[in-house]
């Protein structure tokens, strides 16, 4: 089909709840795209974080093919190699200790919240189970997630909304503490606010909040749906704010394109969720898993290390570019916010890089990259030649 045909087909027969850019894509490599016609376009996005390892990774494809031949889906009332292993993967890598896997962020975080509700109501029975998180934030499209999204604008039409939440100010515990009470049960944090902006919580910051949650018996949540499997240069975000949640929530670029999620817990939160308490159809599914232990034998310690330096080479000829649209740039490793200045439209600029073969994304006030994080030097140095020609 023509790109055209696809849009057309698409506008006909598909649910209108997304504000697409005019591009229809068929097939990628590394971290190029092309669509129908042919036409590249360097990839800053990765399917909003999901294409960790690109596109036609050959360990990945090889692997997904030989656990798709052997067994797609079984429930999960039997066991299956590929999750087993996964789950011992990324406990031994983190520190956690135990895993519930999902098929997306917000179910993720569902379970998160639910898990840190039968902690304090086990332990101390009802009435204890609100869930402080921060303004700007964001956490998922259900209605419970929606509502511990710190963002007005998301609590609309959808009433009645689930109750337990309350916000506080990023950076300010001085906020925290004035949201605190006897009914709080957790607190919830990204540690790099995505959809509000790409914006890095204080390290100090943090560490003080994992302080007080010690201290009072409440959980603290880590909602790693974005800044997880590798996006920020550590496994997790969290490993380098020296902290160790009580839970950690994941998804996007957990299975490299295959859609998977998940919750990390602690030991003390072990056994927490027993049998009957939570459960999903699909989650665990063995071509995701399998897809998964590709990418973690992928994000070596050192290939870790390069997410960090193509970050800030990234960042840094960002910066030197000095287009008159863009002010300065934020962020951890290849999860990049840049600063949009006043009078310029992040919209208008993203539909301007997209027309000139460059993908890339908005997020609060600004621009957002998220490029694969196997992306070559000569792709990025193509990515910003196309800014510079498009924007200067």
């Amino acid at each position: 089909m023509t790109s055209q045909e696809i849009k057309a087909l698409t506008g006909q027969y598909v649910m209108n709840t997304y504000g697409r850019f005019p591009v229809a894509i068929d097939h990628g490599e590394g971290a190029r795209l092309y669509d129908p016609e042919g036409n590249e376009y360097i990839d800053f996005t990765s399917g909003i974080g999901v294409t960790d390892l690109g596109y036609g990774y050959q360990p990945w494809v090889d692997a997904v093919a030989a656990q798709a031949k052997k067994l797609s889906h079984v429930s999960n009332l039997f066991y299956t190699e590929p999750a087993a292993l996964l789950a011992q993967t990324l406990c031994r890598r983190t520190g956690e200790s135990c895993v519930f896997f999902a098929n997306g962020g917000g179910e993720a975080n569902e379970g998160m919240i639910k898990l840190a509700r039968k902690y304090s109501f086990d332990k101390y029975g009802k009435g204890r189970a609100t869930i402080i998180t921060l303004n700007n934030s964001f956490h998922g499209r259900t209605i419970t997630t929606l509502m511990a999204t710190g963002q007005e604008v998301f609590h609309n039409y959808f009433f009645p909304f689930t109750e337990g939440f309350r916000y506080a100010d990023a950076n300010d515990l001085a906020s925290l503490e004035a949201a605190a009470g006897d009914d709080v049960c957790a607190v919830m944090v990204e540690l790099v606010q995505g959809e509000g902006g790409v914006l890095p919580l204080d390290k100090a910051y943090v560490q003080a909040v994992a302080q007080l949650c010690a201290e009072r018996d409440w959980l603290l949540l880590a909602d790693e749906v974005q800044t997880g499997v590798g996006r920020t240069g550590s496994l997790f975000a969290f490993q380098q704010y020296g902290v160790l949640p009580d839970v950690v929530s994941f998804a996007k670029g957990i299975a490299g394109g295959l859609p998977m999620s998940g919750i990390m817990a602690s030991e003390k939160c072990r056994g927490v969720l027993g049998p009957g308490t939570h459960a999903t159809t699909f989650g665990a599914n063995p071509v995701c898993a399998a897809a998964g232990l590709v990418v973690q034998e992928t994000l070596t310690d050192e290939f870790l290390e390069e997410v960090k330096a193509k970050g800030a080479y990234l960042r840094e000829q960002i910066e030197a570019l000095d287009l008159p649209c863009f002010g300065k740039t934020r962020g951890m490793g290849l999860m990049i916010g840049i600063e949009v200045k006043e009078g310029y439209n992040k919209g208008d600029i993203a539909a301007k890089l997209i027309e000139n073969g460059l993908l890339v994304l908005t997020a609060g006030p600004g621009m957002r990259l998220l490029p694969p994080l196997v992306i070559t030097k000569e792709e990025m140095d193509k990515g910003l030649a196309i800014m510079k020609k498009a924007l200067a």
